[in-house]
């Protein structure tokens, strides 16, 4: 028999449809709008939730709604500790085992101060709640690492902050609470340490345990290839579930440990694996933010007083600086990235799900104030979230620990022509690179001044050199068209499939050539080969730079050069957009073209086009 939902009440299926479609909207808008998608979630989850009454969580979804956040919270972490390979610490190992171990308490501390004489929270609130703000949220700073183009030492610092201190921080949450169990019931220290501590021990053994099991089940063809990720997620729940039941919240350092070892394991499909949940953290992520948000009680915020605000401002300005400061010293990390990662503390969603946990039972144990934490955490989120996704970017870019101003172009594949093309672009101020594994290749370019990567650019060594968050465009060029359609290939899911680009293919038009559409990258300007590239410029081809004017527009140079292969538009903020034979390209005024057309001996530039005046070629 069918259940009916109560009045104005939505049925599970449909509640969970809205959470995400309002989710995955609200971060389709943002990038749009190049707003903080995390913002947009948070403000869209409140007007859908507490502000208008569409969704209540507790009302459409009932109990699985915590169940859902936990196992979701759990996912993410895995996630963030399967991002974290130890070769990519590289300069920032330092740091960040300074932000680990030193960070860490010293931030317990500084948070529970800030508690307890800014927000005026009893001891116990104030010892649990300082302990859960050791985290800063790899479910912001992702996305707000994305967008704010960050170099790559102050990224790393906090990633790996996020997602390491996130398990810690629910421990000691744990830890803290297990010392006002003892002291607020009949539990006593050596029953409460001996439980810790078996919790702590479960999660480690069996976070190393899985992550090292599923590795070599992977390495050994044991799990075939389209059983990988449901295998996957199986383990991690049934992981997450066994350490939880052992020790509540000792589930997210199983889960995190159990993603940093297949992380290092130099698993062949380990990049699959990535990619795939990485879709499905930013399902998570929006489904996680909307049901938080619309489960925010208006009542509950309006028991919090000036002092909430001034515990913010305690957090933000002085112990999350003070806490990286501190850390930091005689790190060797220079002073701009220090300041830049000390105040830069969003917090997220993990925060706020175990939060609002312990709050409920500190107040079973009768510590009235712990109903306060749940608001608390919330308002801290609010606050860094929308502080932190307005202001990274400039901060960083006025502090210099921004990629370049202007997205560059990653050319693979040293040639006579290549070098022509990046001289072209480097003319027009954007950023470019040739990278090869022959370094005769790259002879031309550096005579040019040209910068350079001799080595494979799909090999650990150009991750660790190349600052790929610098460049937004790859042009896969060299006289080997298997290994173009790999780079481009593998760099496509990471850069966007729109913006990569190969030359194309010898024989693509047969059809027993043809590759499917999900391998290889898009044909660059008429669709030439690279033979045929290399051909026109040893003709005597030149690239070209010509600028739009109200005058002489788009269609005035296709007139005037019919012959010529227009490969970008370089818009008038010195943004590049390459182009290919089938995109439509519309270039106003300001706009410079980017082409390579044949020279005829001595030519000029017309003094007119149709009558019209005619922006002179560079």
């Amino acid at each position: 028999m069918a259940v009916t939902p109560a009045d104005g009440a939505l049925s599970p299926v449909t509640a969970l449809a809205l959470v995400g479609v309002v989710g995955v909207g609200a971060q389709w808008i943002a990038w749009k709008l190049r707003l903080p998608g995390i913002v947009l979630m948070l403000v869209a989850g409140v007007l859908i939730g507490p502000a208008f009454g569409v969704l209540d969580p507790a009302r459409d979804i009932g109990p699985l709604t915590q169940p859902l956040i936990a196992i979701a919270v759990a996912v993410i972490l895995f996630e963030g500790g399967l991002t974290l390979n130890f070769r990519s610490l590289s300069d920032a190992a330092v740091g960040v085992k300074r932000l680990v171990f030193v960070g860490a308490p010293l931030g317990w501390l500084l948070s529970t101060l800030a508690l307890r004489y800014g927000a005026g929270l009893s001891w116990e609130s104030s010892a649990v709640f300082g302990g859960i703000m050791i985290v800063t949220g790899p479910t912001v700073i992702a996305p707000l690492l994305r967008q704010a183009r960050l170099s790559r030492r102050p990224a790393a610092l906090l990633q790996w902050e996020a997602i390491v201190n996130d398990p810690l921080g629910a421990l000691a949450a744990v830890l803290a609470f297990e010392v006002v169990l003892v002291l607020n019931s009949a539990t006593s220290v050596g029953s409460a340490a001996g439980e810790l501590v078996m919790g702590v021990a479960v999660a480690t053994i069996t976070g190393v345990a899985a992550g090292y099991g599923l590795a070599r089940a992977f390495r050994h063809g044991q799990v075939p290839e389209h059983m990988k990720v449901p295998v996957l997620f199986v383990l991690l729940i049934a992981i997450f579930a066994l350490s939880d039941s052992v020790l509540h919240e000792s589930g997210l350092l199983a889960v995190t440990i159990m993603g940093l070892v297949i992380a290092n394991a130099d698993l062949p499909s380990y990049e699959e694996l990535r990619r795939f949940k990485e879709h499905a953290t930013i399902l998570l992520v929006s489904g996680v933010f909307i049901l938080l948000a619309a489960s925010l009680d208006f009542s509950a915020l309006g028991r919090l007083d000036w002092r909430a605000a001034l515990f913010v401002a305690a957090v933000v300005l002085v112990a999350r600086p003070l806490t990286v400061m501190a850390s930091l010293i005689g790190s060797g990390i220079p002073y701009r990235e220090q300041l830049l990662v000390a105040l830069t503390g969003p917090r997220g969603v993990v925060l706020v799900a175990v939060a609002g946990l312990f709050g409920e039972r500190l107040v079973q144990l009768g510590v009235e104030d712990g109903a306060l934490i749940g608001p608390l955490a919330f308002v801290l989120v609010a606050a860094t979230v929308v502080l932190h996704g307005f202001t990274l970017g400039p901060f960083a870019k006025a502090l210099g620990l921004t990629a370049a101003g202007t997205p560059g172009v990653l050319i693979v594949g040293g040639s006579r022509w290549t070098t022509l093309l990046a001289e072209a672009l480097k003319k027009a101020e954007v950023p470019v690179l040739i990278a090869d594994a022959n370094r005769g290749h790259l002879r031309r370019a550096r005579e040019a001044g040209i910068p350079t990567f001799f080595g494979d650019v799909l090999s650990e060594a150009a991750e660790h050199r190349i600052d790929f968050v610098g460049y937004s465009t790859l042009i896969a060029a060299t006289d080997n068209d298997a290994y173009n359609t790999l780079v481009a290939t593998d760099l496509a899911p990471e850069m966007g499939r729109e913006k990569v680009f190969q030359v194309t293919r010898e024989k693509s038009e047969q059809v027993r050539h043809a590759l499917p559409a999900t391998l290889g990258g898009r044909p660059l300007g008429d669709g030439a080969t690279y033979r045929e590239m290399e051909l026109r410029v040893w003709q005597g081809w030149q690239f070209r730079l010509t600028g739009l004017t109200e005058e002489f527009t788009l269609e005035d140079w296709r007139a005037k050069r019919p012959d010529a292969m227009l490969i970008g538009v370089i818009g008038a903020g010195g943004a590049l957009r390459l182009v290919g034979p089938e995109d439509k390209v519309e270039a106003g005024a300001g706009a410079r073209l980017l082409t390579l057309r044949p020279e005829d001996a001595g030519e000029q530039p017309p003094p007119d086009v149709n009558g019209k005046k005619a922006a002179a070629d560079s």
